[in-house]
């Protein structure tokens, strides 16, 4: 429906570059390789390169569905909206809903890393007081809240900067840990293998976490509604950001096991990363590549807050949320209320995740717990683009390969290890993540009561929808009016 107070986000903001690196940001390469290969490596030992290979080839079908239920509906609720109105509203809704937990969730398992790392770079002993890192890294949240209220622009700017030197960094690290010749393990083809595995609950294990590595790529059909040329640029962004995102994971991971002991890398926590450059370059590695994941980890807080207003605004637009928070603020073009609203409640859990422990406690927990829910509504988006392509699927091999084989192999992947995993997972991982889940029926329930036409879609068929350019051509306004519901089916 169209938004009642007639104005949207600002429409050809972003170009192809932007959307790239956005999308690249999202997945924050050196903050998930330093908070969760620890982790990955307590789960699967040193089977962490297959298991980011064989979460890749999936979750490679999920991108490709983002891209071609992008080219039929812009829309910046994204999943929200597409399984919506493929598969049902109530599906759709905690699509949505999923994305929003999760990404709340990350703020914590976020922030509390960035200021870990900050405080590292002057004091070892600080950086471990989890009160000391909760108030660093809700300053750096805040920071970043501005940034993201102050509209998309200044989004990007900030952005180009702060990947900018983190993939410069990691990009050295790279050429200097292939370089490195004294090494823990002797390098084996194995590790891309599944012998390493402790049966099929170890591989999906491996396979809930990898995808907490590749998690944040999809910030791009967020951006939809902000993007030149949307229906083409958000999914092929999508797709590169991925693409570079693996090679980066598929290299530290292996120069990890390389170069690292166990014991090493079980001591690093939420800091193997600095671990692995300290060990590579004595003195100066440890702190560039801390310095590379602080400004990954703020970088990524970045996109994850434009991942959840920009659902949460989507949710307003359609009154399956309070209404205010579809209000676009009528200068910088975001939406300011759900802006507002997700600070103030990542800001309380903050405060109660001292309650948890260490922030290697905290991070294990929240990690699994978002897996789950990433599997959850990246399968839905799965199942999404073949329903929504049913039609058109057999008119040639590469359109029943890519947008139909390939998004349902991805979608049955991400439902298998969503349930598989839940044996192996504790208490506080399940309940973060199943509970974060379920408490989104207060709200579908009330709202769909309410009457919110999200609950009375019109069905989203390729074989019907209008595939023109998003954005007419020529230079926007600087108010310009973006999508609000532009209908795709005739």
């Amino acid at each position: 429906m169209r938004n009642p107070r007639g104005r949207g986000l600002q429409a050809g903001a972003l170009g192809t570059f932007d959307t790239v690196v956005m999308a690249v940001a999202g997945s924050a390469p050196a903050y998930s390789l330093a908070a969760t290969t620890a982790v990955l490596f307590g789960a699967v030992g040193t089977a962490g390169p297959a298991a980011l290979l064989y979460c890749a080839i999936p979750m490679l079908g999920i991108a490709l569905a983002y891209r071609y239920l992008g080219r039929i509906d812009v829309n910046a609720g994204a999943g929200y909206s597409w399984v919506g109105r493929t598969l049902h509203p109530f599906l759709g809704f905690l699509s949505g809903w999923a994305l929003v937990v999760s990404a709340t969730v990350f703020m914590v398992a976020g922030s509390l890393p960035a200021g870990s790392m900050t405080l590292a770079l002057f004091d070892e002993e600080l950086a471990r007081n989890t009160a000391w890192a909760t108030v660093v890294g809700a300053a750096w949240f805040l920071l970043m809240l501005l940034v993201v209220l102050g509209g998309v622009r200044l989004t990007v700017r900030a952005q180009l900067v702060m990947s900018g030197v983190e993939l410069l960094l990691l990009a050295l690290f790279a050429v200097l840990a292939v370089l490195h010749s004294e090494h823990a393990r002797a390098f084996d083809w194995s590790w891309f293998g599944l012998g390493h595995f402790d049966g099929v609950t170890g591989f999906a294990s491996g396979a809930l976490i990898a995808a907490f590595y590749f998690w944040g790529w999809d910030v791009t059909g967020n951006l939809s509604e902000e993007t030149r040329d949307s229906r083409r640029t958000t999914g092929l962004a999508g797709l590169i950001g991925l693409g570079v995102v693996f090679l980066l994971f598929e290299v530290f991971t292996v120069a990890v096991n390389v170069v690292l002991s166990s014991d090493r890398i079980r001591a690093g926590e939420a800091n193997v990363l600095a671990a692995l450059g300290e060990e590579i370059w004595p003195g100066w590695g440890g702190r560039l590549l801390m310095l590379a994941v602080m400004l990954s980890t703020v970088a990524t807080l970045e996109t994850t807050l434009i991942q959840v207003t920009r659902s949460l605004f989507a949710m307003g637009r359609d009154r399956t949320m309070p209404s205010a928070l579809g209000k676009v603020h009528p200068t910088w073009n975001t939406p300011w209320v759900a802006v507002v609203v997700v600070g103030a409640v990542a800001l309380v859990m903050f405060v109660a995740s001292n309650a948890l422990g260490t922030v290697g406690d905290i991070l294990a927990a929240a990690i699994s717990a978002i897996g789950l829910q990433i599997a959850f509504y990246y399968g839905l988006t799965g199942l999404a683009v073949v329903v929504a392509y049913r039609r058109t699927l057999l008119r040639s091999p590469v359109r029943f390969v890519l947008g139909g084989v390939w998004p349902l192999f991805g979608a049955l992947f991400m439902f298998w290890v969503f349930f598989e995993s839940l044996g192996e997972l504790d208490a506080a991982a399940i309940t973060i993540g199943i509970g974060g889940l379920a408490a989104g029926l207060l709200p579908m329930f009330w709202y769909r009561r309410r009457g919110s036409d999200y609950y009375r879609p019109a069905r989203l068929d390729a074989a019907r929808a209008v595939e023109t350019e998003y954005v007419p051509a020529g230079r926007p306004t600087a108010h310009a009016r973006v999508h609000e519901g532009l209908p795709t089916d005739f």
